[in-house]
C-alpha cells in the first residue's frame, strides 16, 4: 500500500509543479521600468504572487536574491535581488528563451541590435563579458554581452553594482 500511495503522491508533485508560477517563459523587458512583469520596488509578496515560491536563496549573495529557474537544478531562468523587502534588482540567467523587448530585441540577437534599438550606450566591461547600460528614471537597464550576443537583461536601482 505505502507504494502506490508514495508513487501517486510524487506523481502529484510532478503535475503540480508546472502549474506554479515561475518567470514568465516570454518575458518583456521594459527599459527603466519592468523586467518579466515586476518592477523595482515591487514588495516579496508581489514577487511570490507573479512568481511563485519555487526559488533557491543565494547563500553567498550581498544583498537577498531569489533564483527561479524554469526547470530544477538547471541555471536558466531569472533572479530577483531585495533590500529592505523590497526589489532592488531583476535579471535574467543563462540566455532563457523567449525574452524579449517590445522593440522586438531578443535574448541572443547579435550586439548591433542593441545599438540600433537604443542607439549608443555606456559599455562596461565586467571580465568574460560586458553589459550595455541605459539609465533611465533612476534605474539603470543593463544588456549583457557574451561573445558578442545578447546574454541577458537586467534592471537595477541606480547605484548598485552592474556586474554579476
Amino acid at each position: 500500500m505505502r507504494g502506490p500511495l508514495a508513487a501517486g503522491a510524487a506523481a502529484l508533485a510532478l503535475l503540480a509543479a508546472p502549474a506554479a508560477a515561475a518567470p514568465p517563459t516570454n518575458g518583456l523587458l521594459v527599459p527603466g521600468a519592468s523586467l518579466g512583469g515586476l518592477a523595482v520596488g515591487d514588495t516579496q509578496a508581489e514577487v511570490e504572487a507573479a512568481w511563485g515560491r519555487a526559488y533557491g536563496i543565494c547563500r553567498g549573495c550581498p544583498r537577498t536574491t531569489w533564483y527561479f529557474n524554469y526547470f530544477a537544478f538547471q541555471p536558466r531562468g531569472a533572479a530577483v535581488e531585495f533590500r529592505a523587502g523590497r526589489v532592488v534588482a531583476l535579471y535574467t540567467l543563462y540566455q532563457p528563451a523567449g525574452w524579449r523587448t517590445r522593440a522586438g530585441l531578443a535574448l541572443g540577437d547579435p550586439v548591433a541590435e542593441i545599438t540600433s534599438a537604443h542607439g549608443a550606450l555606456t559599455r562596461l566591461d565586467c571580465g568574460d563579458y560586458y553589459a550595455l547600460l541605459l539609465p533611465r528614471r533612476g534605474t539603470v537597464t543593463a544588456f549583457y554581452v557574451l561573445g558578442e550576443r545578447l546574454w541577458a537583461f537586467g534592471l537595477a536601482v541606480s547605484g548598485l553594482p552592474v556586474c554579476r
